[in-house]
C-alpha cells in the first residue's frame, strides 16, 4: 500500500527507469533508512528486552516526530496498529508489553522491535531482516509505479540486498545524539503525492 514517495518521484520524472530506481532506492536505504528507523529498532529492540518503558516512549516519540508529512505519519501508525493487532492474536508480547505499545499512538518500528525482541535473535538479525523487508516492499512499489518487470525487480532487490548489510551495520553505530531523519527531497515529494491527480499508493 505505500511507496514512500516513489510513486511521486516516478510522476515528477525523476525515476522512470531501472537504473533510476536501484539507484533511488539504495539512496533511500543509506540516506534514510539506516541513520533514522534502523538505529532506533535496534535501541528499542535493546529497550525492549530491558523492560525500559521509558525509553521505549521516548525512541517512540522520536519516530512520530521525524515524519514529515500527514501521510508518512499515517503509514507509521497504520503499520504500527496493524502490527499490535497481530501481537494481541500470538503469543510473542506479553499483555504489559501491548498495553504500553497500546498507549503510546504505536509506529511501525517500535512495534516490530517488540514482535523481534521475542525472538531472541541478535539485533543485527533483526535489521537485516527488517531492511529485507522494506526492500521488498519497495521493489514492488518500483515494478507498479515505474513500471519495471519482474526480472527489473529482482536485479534491483539484488542490489539492494548487497547494500543491506552495510546500511546495518552502520545503523549499529549511532547513537541518539547521530541518528537523524534529514530526507528533505523525500519530505517535499510527500507532500506533493498527497496532492497528486493519479496514485495507486497511500504514500
Amino acid at each position: 500500500s505505500y511507496s514512500e514517495c516513489l510513486e511521486a518521484a516516478v510522476d515528477s520524472a525523476r525515476v522512470g527507469s531501472e537504473t533510476e530506481a536501484a539507484d533511488w532506492l539504495v539512496d533511500q536505504l543509506h540516506l534514510s533508512l539506516s541513520r533514522a528507523d534502523l538505529p532506533a529498532i535496534a535501541q528499542a529492540i535493546e529497550a525492549w528486552r530491558a523492560e525500559d518503558r521509558a525509553r521505549i516512549a521516548q525512541l517512540n516519540a522520536w519516530v512520530l516526530h521525524t515524519r514529515e508529512s500527514s501521510e508518512l505519519r499515517a503509514q507509521a501508525e497504520q503499520m504500527g496498529k496493524s502490527l499490535l493487532e497481530w501481537l494481541r492474536n500470538h503469543t510473542t508480547a506479553t499483555p504489559a508489553q501491548i498495553a504500553l505499545l497500546a498507549g503510546l499512538q504505536p509506529t511501525y518500528p517500535m512495534a516490530y522491535a517488540l514482535a523481534a525482541s521475542a525472538t531472541g535473535a541478535p539485533v543485527r538479525a533483526c535489521l537485516l531482516a527488517y531492511a529485507f523487508g522494506w526492500a521488498e516492499n519497495m521493489v514492488q512499489a518500483a515494478i507498479k509505479s515505474v513500471p519495471l518487470g519482474q526480472s527489473a525487480g529482482q536485479r534491483i532487490l539484488s542490489a539492494l540486498t548487497a547494500a543491506i548489510p552495510a546500511a546495518v551495520d552502520h545503523a549499529l553505530t549511532l547513537d541518539d545524539s547521530q541518528r537523524q531523519a534529514f530526507s528533505p527531497m523525500l519530505a517535499i515529494l510527500s507532500s506533493q503525492h498527497e496532492a497528486q491527480y493519479s496514485r495507486l499508493f497511500r504514500s
